[in-house]
């Protein structure tokens, strides 16, 4: 199929040096010398990418490196000033190099890792996903050797880490659903079927309010947390629809748009072929935090067009207004990756209806290396995340085959 594409321009693309499987990581560096660096973590194979894109028109590859072994992922990253930070998760407990890496990123063709957070152990698969926009506290969706939890799909929680000292980050402090796990006074967390677990996925934090921290716990639902004492979070409130909406659940992401009191949450499409119809992006009202509420849902495309197309279809991630220079904030503008169905904006200028005002769905792709790994997993295209800088300049990418796509909005 050709590219679908509405009020957007594609203005480049790259396969990444044949290696285009990406995750949920996506960062822009200004160096010093006056370049725009984008720093990708991957699903597989390799451990992170960096492309220059001072002229967007022609990204180019500058540093590739794989992963230490091959059951291992890095699929999350940070960027601060020159400092990144990697997350690596395992694909079975006790593995090496579970946990989080920090990176002097200075020279990006030379980077060196300055510091470590090791989750390595019997019970722990390290770093799914990662927040840091302060330089003072990484927030970490992360399971940890320490922990017992009930039911291993819980294991991964929220974990505060104190980075203020990039060369010897410890943990502030860690909060989970309360009965998640074996000591916990609370009883057991009631199953959903099929079972995704109570674990953490995104953990964000923004400078307009650092005593929160907004994050998705899976079957839980959306979770506010109170973090003015790092050490102890406390619960704020919590909203959970599953049931009645369909399992598997997996809240995914939480934006908050402090101006107007909104929050945009995702859930993600797991399953291939719809078979988790409808997976959503919802638009709550949180002016009163302790009670927030659905006001509407993002519109998807017709089911039978998402049908027609391998892969999942259904929401995933969307562009998190990152606290940075190089990052578009906007509180109207809802940029959304929804597998299958490409990468979709949404105005949400009036919150009880939503309109989809642009869309990009990339043809597929060919020059990937990675069916010489994972061919029974190359079916179709899946977009996977978005990122949006302050020129509007669109960034999106595909965890399978498409690699990186650059866009301009046009409206």
């Amino acid at each position: 199929m050709a590219h679908d594409i509405s009020n957007m321009r594609l203005l480049s693309h790259s396969m990444l040096n044949g290696y285009p499987n990406i995750g949920e990581g996506m960062a822009i560096q200004t160096t010093a010398d006056g370049r725009r660096i984008m720093w990708l973590a991957h699903e597989s194979i390799i451990d992170y990418t960096a492309v220059d894109v001072t002229d967007v028109t022609e990204p180019v590859v500058i540093v590739q490196r794989e992963l230490p072994h091959p059951e291992m992922r890095s699929n999350s990253l940070a960027v601060v000033g020159d400092t990144m930070y990697l997350a690596h998760q395992t694909s079975r407990y006790g593995l090496p190099d579970a946990g989080m890496l920090i990176y002097d990123i200075s020279t990006p063709e030379e980077p060196k890792v300055i510091g470590s957070f090791d989750a390595v152990g019997p019970t722990s698969r390290g770093v799914h996903v990662l927040w840091c926009a302060d330089g003072r506290y990484a927030h970490l969706s992360t399971t940890m050797p320490d922990a017992k939890p009930r039911y291993r799909r819980d294991d991964q929680f929220y974990v505060i880490v104190d980075v203020s000292d990039p060369t010897k980050p410890v943990e502030a402090g860690r909060w989970w659903v309360p009965g998640a796990m074996e000591d916990d006074a609370e009883p057991e967390l009631e199953r959903h079927e099929p079972d995704m677990g109570y674990g953490a996925h995104n953990t964000n934090v923004y400078p307009e309010r650092p005593d929160r921290a907004y994050c998705c716990f899976k079957d839980a639902g959306v979770v506010i947390l109170d973090i003015s004492d790092v050490a102890h979070p406390k619960q704020v409130s919590r909203v959970d629809y599953h049931p009645p909406m369909p399992a598997p659940a997996f809240t995914h992401t939480a934006l908050p748009l402090f101006k107007r009191g909104l929050m945009i949450v995702t859930d993600e499409s797991v399953r291939q072929g719809g078979e988790d119809w409808p997976k959503l992006t919802w638009v709550m009202d949180m002016s009163t935090e302790t009670n927030p509420v659905i006001l509407s849902t993002l519109p998807m495309p017709p089911l039978e067009e998402l049908k027609a197309r391998p892969g999942r279809f259904g929401a995933h991630n969307i562009h998190e207004n990152q606290p940075a220079e190089t990052s578009f904030v906007s509180e109207e503008l809802i940029f959304g990756t929804y597998f299958n169905a490409g990468m979709r904006v949404h105005d949400i200028s009036n919150p009880f209806q939503p309109v989809e005002v642009a869309h990009f769905v990339p043809e597929l792709a060919e020059g990937s290396k990675i069916e010489d790994h994972y061919a029974d997993a190359l079916e179709g295209m899946n977009i996977n995340d978005v990122y949006v800088d302050e020129n509007r300049i669109v960034y999106t990418v595909d965890r399978q085959r498409g690699g990186l796509y650059i866009l301009e909005l046009t409206i």
